[in-house]
């Protein structure tokens, strides 16, 4: 099969094919670069790791301020505490308690900034190690794969930082307003939530990565489907067994209560419905195609 000029699409490789030492060689620099730039990130959020320690703990710390307004008088629940966090609302500062965050062991909240820092370092240094990896596979694909492949590179990042926008502005108020309103005050006992700092960063982290990736559903479904392994109409057949594998993960990857279950359940339903038109737009763009490219062979 030729293309549109005559050339065969096996040309394209075999003019970038190189010998296994040179393949070594480029992939040994771009591991170099990759490990350089983890690095770089690591170093840039060590030293700024209190101020990120302080964003990711900031959906607790306006909760707490929330919920003691609320013991003072006032009426406060979840949603406001959403508001609050996207600068809707204001927090009566006059009324509220600060929050109290522990560590139990005497390197306990530097080796969490570690852990910090390196989590940061690779959010931080996605897209360069994303490049490195795509300049590495790109000589084995075709020059129409290329171009195709470049957008689910852009879309990844994307796809990510709204899954974990989604943990930081509704899941986070719905989870810690939950667990702070367990506390129990009285006049013979107090039981009071005192978490470690590594547990929170741990609980935190752990959200933001779960959410991410499962973000990444319509970036997998669409390259699969670029690849031929998925169909549309395999994946509109599998529905009702994907609905319910996303239902069994949410129940897994979040905290044991509804809200937070269904926070991650709905929305992956709905990546997996744009994952499907993500693919039958893929196949409608290969019949195309593959139409125009036998209209020139029979000419």
């Amino acid at each position: 099969m030729t293309d549109a000029i005559g050339h065969e699409p096996e040309d394209e490789i075999e003019s970038s094919r190189a010998p296994l030492l040179d393949h070594l060689v480029e992939l040994r620099m771009r591991l170099i670069i990759c490990v350089l730039a983890l690095f770089v990130g690591f170093g840039v959020c060590f030293a700024f790791a209190d101020q990120i320690f302080l964003f990711l703990v900031k959906p607790f710390t306006v909760a707490q301020q929330l919920l003691s307004a609320q013991h003072s008088g006032g009426k406060h629940g979840p949603f406001d505490l959403l508001l609050a966090l996207v600068g809707l609302k204001e927090i009566p500062l006059g009324q509220t308690k600060a929050l109290d965050l522990v560590y139990t062991a005497a390197l306990e909240f530097f080796f969490t900034k570690i852990k910090l820092a390196g989590f940061g370092a690779v959010v931080l240094t996605f897209p360069v190690l994303a490049w490195q990896l795509y300049r590495f596979v790109a000589p084995g694909l075709y020059k129409n794969e290329r171009g195709a492949f470049l957008p689910f590179l852009l879309a990844s990042p994307f796809m990510f930082f709204l899954g974990a926008a989604l943990v930081y502005f509704i899941m986070l108020p719905f989870v810690l307003w939950f667990s702070l309103s367990q506390q129990v005050q009285t006049a013979g006992i107090s039981i009071q939530l005192l978490p470690k700092v590594s547990d929170y960063l741990t609980l935190v982290t752990s959200l933001l990565l779960a959410f991410g990736l499962c973000f990444q559903l319509p970036v997998v479904v669409s390259l699969l489907g670029l690849a031929g392994i998925l169909s549309s109409k395999m994946l509109r057949e599998g529905r009702r067994y994907a609905i319910v594998g996303v239902f069994i993960a949410a129940a897994i990857l979040t905290p044991p209560d509804p809200i937070s279950q269904l926070t991650l359940a709905i929305p992956m339903c709905l990546l997996y419905e744009i994952g499907i038109w993500c693919v039958w737009l893929i196949e409608r763009g290969k019949a195309k195609d593959e139409k125009k490219s036998t209209e020139i062979v029979a000419v």
